[in-house]
């Protein structure tokens, strides 16, 4: 197989069956055959990012789902936000969600920065 970039879904498609192939032949990592093993799926990725990318989700959304598993409700954010009023127009979107506060959910919840500032 010559390696090149992956540009139709024909393509991805046959460098997928490929890697298939690879697997199901127990190439090892170090070898050569596992080099372009590894080469191949940088491709693929690099095709999957580019025609498959899957949306960053809503902060506000991740917000209020890392606080249902932690168990926790609007009342247990006010003293680290603000008052009641404050956090409920927050979370419904009717006060922006600052810098400031896209750093206290990162740190405290633990929430990947890229999404809180997406």
């Amino acid at each position: 197989m010559e390696l090149k970039i992956i540009k139709t879904k024909k393509e991805y498609t046959e460098y997928l069956n490929w890697i298939d192939d690879q697997f199901d032949k127990k190439v090892k990592p170090n070898s050569a055959a596992g080099e372009k093993v590894a080469l191949v799926l940088l491709l693929i990725k690099q095709y999957e990012d580019e025609h498959f990318s899957i949306p960053l989700p809503d902060p506000i959304d991740a917000i209020k789902l890392k606080m249902q598993d932690l168990g926790l409700q609007n009342k247990d954010l006010v003293g680290k936000i603000g008052s009641k009023g404050y956090v409920s127009a927050i979370l419904n979107r009717k006060k922006p969600l600052t810098f400031e506060l896209a750093k206290l959910f990162h740190r405290e919840f633990r929430i990947p920065a890229n999404i809180l500032l997406a």
